[in-house]
């Protein structure tokens, strides 16, 4: 009776399905001298189970973290430095703003400084030119390929 309990027991351990009491049932059982022959396999596994219960861990664990850097103050002090610095700078500067009192003098330097930003973007335009020959490159290459597929599907080759 007790060996077609414990047959029953291994067959539940090995699907997974035995509760905590059932297990200690199957390594009180294995941990005696006495075995069925045809479960001798399973007795060493149920008494390493058994003897591993009974180990401690001994050795001091530490509890000290590591010193945690808090970010949030550091930054807070940069944007403190950054307001003296731009406060400093701006009461530093005077207060011209370059101004003109005469509005044709205004005009004037208005009209010479759009003229220097044209001059300097016809230039970059220009640079840019040698993209409208790459397009017709690449029509070029295009008929090209429908060509030689024409020429592919006339005489049946393949790739």
């Amino acid at each position: 009776m007790v060996l077609n309990n414990i047959e029953k027991l291994l067959e539940k351990y090995d699907n997974g399905e035995t509760s905590l009491k059932e297990e200690q049932q199957l390594k009180n059982y294995f941990s005696q001298q006495t075995v069925a022959p045809h479960l001798e396999s399973y007795k060493p596994m149920f008494v390493y189970f058994k003897e591993n219960q009974k180990e401690q861990f001994t050795k001091k664990i530490p509890l000290k973290t590591k010193k945690v850097i808090n970010y949030k103050w550091i930054s807070v002090a940069a944007v403190a430095v950054l307001m003296v610095g731009f406060y400093l700078k701006s009461n530093s500067k005077n207060n011209d703003l370059g101004t003109y009192e005469d509005p044709e003098l205004a005009y004037q330097e208005v009209t010479k400084s759009l003229a220097m930003i044209s001059n300097h973007f016809n230039k970059g335009v220009s640079t840019v030119g040698y993209l409208n020959e790459y397009e017709k490159g690449a029509e070029t290459l295009n008929y090209l390929n429908a060509l030689e597929n024409s020429t592919n599907i006339i005489f049946k080759t393949t790739k």
